[in-house]
């Protein structure tokens, strides 16, 4: 007869005994390649924070420094557009000229904020180009140093902010923040000249909101005294009033005499 095979408990205890083994081998060089590399990573490396003094006796920043300041300016560039550049006046605008015609969600949120967005780059582009000529272009270059360059590229956007802002609003901040007086345009800090800005720029577009909702509230009356004098109190005016809301502005022309009036109103 043929010998067949045995599986005895002493064949199996070993078996596991061999696998459990090589389990705790494996263990072993993982724990070991860890702590290898653990100390090669603890070996000292490039500084992570180095300041050091520059030529013109300003501080010079590490690498690593200067990138997480970039980082962290570029999470601000959202909030920097709309409260420092024409975005708010039109974006606002537009808004109380959809409701003006009652088109609901036509156009649509991304339309319009794309609309501000590449209308408030060409309102801005003036101030972009003569920020980067005189800040960013010497910062590339070398030739001036990074306050500087921040500096030299605030002045436009100033300029451009004071332009649009109420002296009444800058006076108002500046009796709340506790100043006697009104400082020099040229030394008016941005903590008193971007809330007047933002202020002065909410009510301008509410009045040339107002104005552009006018001709449209009339049409609504318009329908809507018709329809109560045929006795259709039951069908909504909105329905009747918005195909001659729509060829109101279609025939005049609206988007451009919009866009054009929107335009021209940052730099009468």
């Amino acid at each position: 007869m043929d010998a067949q095979p045995t599986s005895s408990p002493a064949f199996i205890l070993q078996a596991k005994s061999l696998l459990c083994s090589g389990a705790v081998f494996r263990s072993l060089l993982i724990i070991g390649l860890l702590f290898i590399a653990g100390e090669s990573l603890a070996q000292p490396g490039l500084a992570a924070v180095t300041v050091s003094p520059g030529d013109d006796g300003g501080q010079t920043y590490t690498v690593t420094i200067q990138i997480l300041l970039l980082m962290t300016a570029l999470s601000l560039i959202p909030a920097a557009l709309i409260m420092t550049t024409s975005f708010t006046r039109i974006i606002i605008v537009l808004a109380i000229l959809r409701q003006a015609l009652g088109t609901a969600q036509t156009p649509s949120n991304q339309i319009l904020i794309g609309l501000s967005l590449f209308l408030s780059l060409f309102i801005m582009s003036p101030v972009f180009e003569q920020a980067y000529e005189d800040g960013l272009k010497p910062y590339l270059a070398e030739q001036i140093g990074t306050e500087q360059a921040l500096e030299k590229a605030a002045v436009p956007f100033r300029r451009f902010m004071l332009d649009q802002t109420r002296e009444a609003d800058l006076l108002m901040f500046t009796r709340i923040s506790g100043k006697d007086s009104l400082p020099s345009r040229d030394e008016v800090p941005f903590s008193l000249l971007l809330p007047s800005f933002v202020t002065s720029e909410l009510k301008t577009a509410f009045q040339i909101g107002f104005l552009i909702f006018l001709p449209f509230l009339v049409i609504d009356l318009v329908v809507a005294s018709v329809l109560m004098a045929m006795g259709m109190m039951m069908l909504s005016p909105m329905i009747i009033s918005l195909p001659f809301k729509l060829m109101l502005f279609v025939l005049v022309d609206g988007w451009s005499l919009i866009m054009g009036t929107l335009a021209s109103s940052f730099y009468l």
